[in-house]
């Protein structure tokens, strides 16, 4: 059992690290921009070149070139794990805006790393630093409590922080990636601790669900690195999805009030998502906007009373109330933007008589953009409906 259990951590070695640095490429131009984002980017980039170098078949081949070249895999491993550990204080320091504590976390990385080289250089000749099941830590006792000494602090830190601050943020996706992030360093803190035990206690029980841990710790910082990245790309679709809905709707009013658009609109639906007129994460407010003002003018073309005819004809319907506004307020459109290009006169004043429900006013006015979306893509599915031409008559 436990045999099987190491084979499938060190199974979860190289999609862990693949993860980890894809997750990094990903999120480095970002990251690298933004100094809250920078730490965290750091901490996970030295911890996938930190779990690189401990990969089952680079260690295979460094043991295979011979002791220097073992010791200088083994060494380069820890000195970036510290690294890592660092980075990760940095990240606590930048999150709680403790100026003390980011100049700490620099002196006591500096600090780790000077230890770690002083102590592998005074230890008697070796090659790869290792905890093995039987027998004393390479190169030392000392050497290795310092390493472990490094991650535990900053991991329990680490921890602390996103458990706290998880539970206090508004945004889901902030919450999402800090609960992932402190499972991650959660899972490495048990794997030193396991090492910790083993050094000072001889204690082996925990040592065949190492490699597991620290593979499953990569993967969970990967997804947390990511969480960003996949809430923008969910947007993104949902502001595709929209804008495609709204788009039938949105053509026939700007072509009846072309002065509306802020740019010329696209020669199809399809060439409008893919080469869109405006930045990508405007479409849906700029669809809106303008589909709300083209209502606005072809109030002055709707005839008298006709939003109220059209609610009472539909009020015997077993839809919810607002798809019954939807579907009257489309009906109505039809009507006034036929006359809008007709060239019939409208009248001054009447615009408010097509005004949108209050209960879906602009952001502009205070209210959701998000919700006046959905009210108006009700009204675009029922404009391009056939019931709204064949069941709602004009008397």
């Amino acid at each position: 059992m436990a045999t099987d259990l190491t084979a499938f951590g060190d199974w979860l070695a190289v999609p862990s690290v693949v993860c980890l640095w894809a997750a990094v490429l990903l999120r480095a131009p970002g990251a690298l921009r933004s100094p809250q984002q920078r730490g965290l980017w750091l901490a996970v980039a030295t911890a996938a070149a930190a779990m690189t170098l401990n990969l089952p078949d680079l260690v295979a081949y460094a043991m295979d070139r011979g002791a220097a070249y073992a010791h200088t895999i083994g060494l380069a491993r820890n000195l970036v794990g510290v690294l890592s550990a660092g980075a990760v204080l940095y990240f606590v320091a930048a999150a709680t805006r403790g100026r003390r504590l980011q100049i700490a976390s620099c002196a006591a990385t500096a600090a780790w790393t000077a230890a770690l080289v002083a102590l592998d250089a005074a230890a008697p000749g070796h090659g790869t630093h290792t905890m093995p099941p039987a027998g004393d830590p390479v190169p030392s006792l000392a050497y290795w409590l310092v390493l472990i000494s490094a991650h535990v602090i900053a991991n329990t830190l680490c921890v602390a922080l996103c458990w706290r601050y998880s539970r206090r943020t508004g945004s889901r996706g902030l919450a999402a990636g800090l609960r992932l992030f402190g499972l991650g360093t959660a899972l490495a803190g048990l794997f030193w601790l396991a090492y910790l035990a083993k050094a000072l206690f001889g204690s082996t029980w925990a040592m065949p669900a190492l490699p597991l841990l620290m593979n499953l710790h990569g993967l969970l910082r990967a997804a947390a690195i990511l969480v960003p990245t996949l809430f923008t790309l969910r947007r993104t679709a949902g502001d595709i999805a929209t804008a495609w809905r709204l788009w039938p709707l949105w053509r026939d009013l700007v072509e009846a009030v072309p002065h509306v658009a802020l740019n010329k609109p696209r020669s199809s639906r399809l060439a409008e998502l893919l080469w869109p007129p405006v930045q990508r994460d405007l479409l849906v407010y700029r669809k809106v906007i303008e589909t709300r003002d083209a209502i606005l003018i072809l109030g002055e073309y709707a005839r008298p009373g006709a939003l109220e005819q059209a609610r009472g004809l539909l009020a015997g319907r077993q839809i919810p109330e607002r798809r019954r506004t939807a579907a009257a307020l489309a009906r109505v459109l039809k009507e006034a933007r036929r006359a809008k290009l007709a060239g019939l006169p409208g009248r001054a004043g009447e615009a408010a008589a097509l005004e949108l429900p209050a209960a879906v006013q602009s952001s502009n006015e205070g209210g959701d953009l998000a919700d006046e979306a959905r009210f108006l893509v009700d009204v675009a599915e029922a404009y391009t409906s056939p019931a709204t031409t064949e069941e709602v008559k004009t008397p």
